[in-house]
């Protein structure tokens, strides 16, 4: 997690490095810091530096502009502030380990070491960074070390952050966002800071007036990224609302086509975990663990009173570890499906599974008939029944 930033800009050390594979995250909060510092130094020295290096050339050039910046004293005194912008030579690339960009590196961190301090500030910002090297072992002694960790699905808390994320993007705009809204916008974005913050500030231009973003908002003009096209095959799979289904599995296989990252088995897995929290739905409604209906933020606080050692620790089976609005948005659909449905599903997506893997057919052809016979009868031929029936 980020460290706390700075109270004010005065209380800051001379020496900051903000870093991190969350490249928004960073960038923000370097520009924060700077848009400080030079609100507490107006007439001093502002200096910025390109340290984005497609070469060790480039590399070796940034280092010598701050080596320069760094000896040169403003003409009329006051405070100098330097801001080394987008370092991407600290880790381990080509142009990190070529040689002369090494040493030129380590050069600076005993320059940094032995520098006086007086009057003169360093910003740099930069993405990957080596711990293990001696530059960064000198700035965490130095300097304040801000590390910013990009968001990833395999962090067990990921949308959790996603949501704290996207929260403060509202409050920064001036609105309110309601729980599903916000829980919804995560469940389309995904892991992707950047991405998240685009979406906040499109949903706040599209709400006009209004002072809070609703879930219809977020369905209105929701991402139709990768993640989202994946939500909302799912989604409309839990629905049973087959015309849907079909458009969204036509979006997911023309994607393919572009897409060497996406496959017929990585839409499977997709609705294999779609049917399997359907089944945990039906269950914890069942047992009387859940209850449907109500709004998404009662459901959190049903969630969050569930016993901790009732569930499996396998994530896929554990309704605390599984994304509270996937499994909001099941426990809604759950009464369209009975067990048996559910099950039988399981069923086909092994069978299926079997033969994208194993027979020459076209994957289309196979996943398209895969839905047909797994969503069955249109949403509006299917009554919504108690799910413990």
């Amino acid at each position: 997690m980020p460290a706390a930033p700075a109270p004010a800009a005065a209380a800051a050390p001379p020496l900051v490095l903000v870093w991190g594979d969350d490249d928004h995250a960073v960038t923000r909060r370097a520009r924060e810091l700077w848009t400080q510092w030079q609100a507490a130094a107006p007439g001093g020295d502002h200096e910025v530096i390109d340290a984005a290096a497609t070469a060790s050339a480039d590399a070796l050039k940034a280092l010598a502009r701050l080596h320069e910046a760094l000896q040169t004293l403003p003409f009329f005194g006051g405070t100098k502030i330097i801001w080394f912008r987008g370092c991407n030579f600290l880790a381990e690339d080509r142009t990190s380990e070529a040689r002369a960009v090494a040493e030129g590196v380590a050069a600076l961190a005993q320059t940094l070491k032995d520098f006086r301090w007086d009057g003169v500030r360093l910003l740099i910002s930069a993405g990957k960074v080596d711990r293990r090297k001696a530059f960064y072992k000198t700035l965490e002694k130095l300097a304040q070390v801000e590390a910013h960790a990009g968001l990833s699905a395999d962090d067990r808390d990921w949308a959790e952050k996603a949501e704290a994320l996207a929260a403060r993007e509202f409050q920064a705009a001036g609105r309110r966002v309601t729980a599903e809204a916000l829980a919804a916008l995560v469940a389309q974005v995904g892991p992707n800071s950047r991405l998240l913050a685009g979406e906040c500030e499109k949903l706040a231009v599209y709400a006009g007036d209004r002072p809070e973003i609703t879930a219809a908002d977020v369905e209105a003009v929701g991402v139709r990224a990768k993640h989202a096209r994946a939500f909302a095959l799912a989604d409309a799979v839990g629905d049973r609302d087959l015309p849907r289904v079909l458009r969204r599995l036509d979006e997911e296989l023309w994607a393919m086509k572009t897409d060497r990252k996406r496959s017929g088995l990585g839409l499977l897995y997709g609705l294999i975990t779609k049917v399997r929290c359907l089944l945990l739905a039906r269950e914890l409604l069942r047992e009387g663990l859940l209850r449907a209906g109500g709004e998404f933020a009662g459901f959190k606080a049903q969630l969050e009173r569930l016993p901790a050692g009732r569930f499996a620790e396998d994530d896929r089976y554990n309704p605390r570890r599984i994304t509270s609005y996937v499994l909001f948005r099941a426990t809604q659909q759950a009464g369209r499906w009975t067990t048996a449905e559910l099950v039988r599903g399981m069923e086909l997506l092994l069978e299926c599974n079997r033969r994208l893997v194993g027979s020459q057919l076209d994957d289309a052809l196979l996943l398209q008939q895969l839905v047909v016979e797994l969503v069955g009868a249109p949403a509006g031929r299917v009554a919504s029944r108690p799910a413990g029936v």
